[in-house]
C-alpha cells in the first residue's frame, strides 16, 4: 500500500510541475529526498512522464490533427504556406537540439539525478530564466501568436528546451522564457512549449523503456499496480496543471514560479546543511 500512495504523491508531482515552471525533474530528485524515500527508478519515471504525455494529447488533440494533417499536406504541396504546417516543421527541427544533446551526453546528464543539491541549485537557473524573460518582455513587444512564429524562434526555444535536460532547470520554463524573449505572447509560448514537449516524451519514453525491459523484463508486471497508479496521478495533475496555467498566463506573470524556485532552492541548501553539520 505504501509503494501505492508513494507512486501517487509522485505521479501529482510529475504532472503538476513539469507544465508549471518549477522543474518536474528537479522535484522528482527533491521530494523523494526530504521526504526520506527512495528515488523512483528508471522505468517509474517513464511512466509518469507518460501520463503527462497523455494529458497533452487529451487538451491538445484538435491541434495536433490539425498539425499533423498540415505538416503532411505541405510534404505533396512543398508549400509551408499553412501556419499549421510550419508549426509542424518547427516542432520537429526545435526538437532535435534536446534529442541529440540527450542521446551525447546521457550518462553525465543522468549522474546529475543522484544530487539533490544539484537539483537545488539549477532552481536558481529557472528562476533567472523567468525572470529575465519577464524583464526582457516589459521592455519589448510580447504579442506575437504562434502564426508568427519564425525558423530562428523555434530553434532557439529548441536549445532552451536541450537546456532543460538537466535536474532543476523546468523544461516548461526554459522553453517558455525562450518564447517570451522571442516576443511569443505568454500563454502561446506556453502553448509551444506544451506542444514541443511531446515529441520529447514520447521518444526519451521509448529509449528508456527499451533499456529497462531489456535488463529487467518482468519489471513490468512487477511494479504493475504502482505504475498504474503513479500513471493515472500523473495524468490528472498535468492535464489540471496545463488548463491552469494557460489561464493563468493570460493575464499574469511568471514572477510568482520564479520566487517559488528559488525558495525551493534555498531550503534544499539549507536542508543539505544541516545533514552535513549533524
Amino acid at each position: 500500500m505504501f509503494e501505492i500512495i508513494k507512486a501517487i504523491v509522485l505521479g501529482i508531482v510529475q504532472g503538476a510541475t513539469e507544465f508549471l515552471p518549477v522543474s518536474s525533474s528537479g522535484h522528482l530528485v527533491i521530494v523523494p529526498w526530504l521526504l526520506g524515500w527512495q528515488p523512483g527508478d528508471l522505468l517509474f519515471d517513464t511512466i509518469l512522464h507518460w501520463g503527462t504525455l497523455v494529458s497533452i494529447a487529451l487538451v491538445f488533440w484538435a491541434d495536433f490533427v490539425r498539425i499533423i494533417r498540415a505538416t503532411l499536406t505541405s510534404l505533396a504541396r512543398r508549400s509551408l504556406a499553412d501556419p499549421n504546417a510550419r508549426l509542424g516543421w518547427w516542432i520537429v527541427l526545435a526538437t532535435i537540439p534536446a534529442a541529440a544533446s540527450g542521446l551525447l551526453l546521457k550518462d553525465s546528464i543522468e549522474e546529475l539525478f543522484h544530487s539533490p543539491v544539484t537539483a537545488g541549485t539549477f532552481l536558481f537557473v529557472t528562476a533567472a530564466l523567468l525572470l529575465g524573460s519577464e524583464w526582457l518582455a516589459r521592455r519589448g513587444s510580447s504579442h506575437t501568436t504562434l502564426n508568427r512564429l519564425s525558423l530562428a524562434d523555434a530553434i532557439l526555444i529548441g536549445l532552451a528546451q536541450a537546456v532543460a535536460l538537466a535536474p532543476g532547470i523546468s523544461r516548461s520554463g526554459s522553453t517558455i522564457a525562450a518564447g517570451l524573449a522571442r516576443g511569443l505572447r505568454r500563454d502561446e509560448a506556453a502553448r509551444f512549449s506544451f506542444l514541443l514537449g511531446t515529441p520529447a516524451f514520447l521518444g526519451a519514453g521509448l529509449l528508456q523503456l527499451a533499456d529497462v525491459l531489456g535488463t529487467d523484463p518482468s519489471a513490468l508486471t512487477v511494479q504493475a499496480p504502482a505504475l498504474l497508479a503513479g500513471f493515472v496521478a500523473s495524468a490528472i495533475a498535468g492535464l489540471v496543471a496545463i488548463r491552469f496555467l494557460l489561464a493563468y498566463l493570460r493575464r499574469r506573470t511568471l514572477y510568482p514560479f520564479a520566487f517559488y524556485c528559488i525558495a525551493l532552492g534555498i531550503v534544499v541548501l539549507l536542508v543539505n546543511g544541516l545533514q552535513l553539520r549533524y
